[in-house]
């Protein structure tokens, strides 16, 4: 079966969405797409170089969904936040392909195009390249939890939870009594980070 690179790589992201960032190996993926483990070599050099070829391909639909660079450029920044966020969130393991990635040059390009669409917005390069990685470094936490295995949910006595922590749990009460969903808490945090407006006010 003769392959090209672009058939290994669909190969690669379909068995992670489909199985598991652990479940990826170049052996496995061989078997899937009908081909001896070395025939993959004349491909993708090594797991490494798959993972960074995958974090790439991940990368470039972040990127094609980052908005115009018009208004404010704090604004801008969450909501090309926003577009990662949920490239991340469109592969399972989305985010812990492309935290790992070491060489991956489309992670390169997302920082290097936020940090000048805020520099030409007036932004100093010193607070531009602060808030891109905290940006960056706060959607990566946050979609690794989301996509976080989910133990079974133990017995809990409401109640006593409520006298335990009985601020945390008004504080969440109220928030999401509003009709407000994770998306919005997602939005909500990264406005604080971005020292933005809070709107929840």
């Amino acid at each position: 079966m003769s392959l090209d690179r672009e058939q290994v790589l669909n190969g690669a992201m379909r068995l992670v969405d489909d199985d598991g960032l652990d479940a990826l190996s170049l052996r496995t993926l061989a078997a899937r797409l009908g081909v001896q483990a070395p025939t993959l070599y004349w491909h993708v050099k090594n797991k490494a170089a798959l993972l960074d070829a995958l974090a790439d391909a991940i990368m470039d639909e972040a990127i094609a969904g980052v908005p115009g660079s018009g208004g404010d450029g704090r604004e801008w920044l969450l909501a090309a936040l926003g577009q990662l966020r949920a490239a991340l969130l469109r592969h399972r393991d989305g985010a812990r392909i492309v935290a790992g990635a070491r060489y991956s040059m489309r992670r390169g390009d997302f920082s290097e195009l936020a940090m000048a669409t805020l520099v030409g917005h007036g932004i100093d390069l010193h607070h531009a390249r602060l808030l891109v990685l905290a940006g960056e470094r706060y959607t990566f936490g946050w979609v690794l939890e989301e996509q976080g295995t989910v133990p079974e949910e133990p017995d809990i006595d409401v109640d006593a939870l409520r006298a335990r922590f009985p601020v945390a749990t008004r504080a969440i009460t109220e928030y999401f009594t509003a009709g407000r969903t994770a998306d919005d808490l997602y939005r909500d945090i990264a406005r604080l980070v971005l020292n933005l407006p809070d709107e929840t006010r």
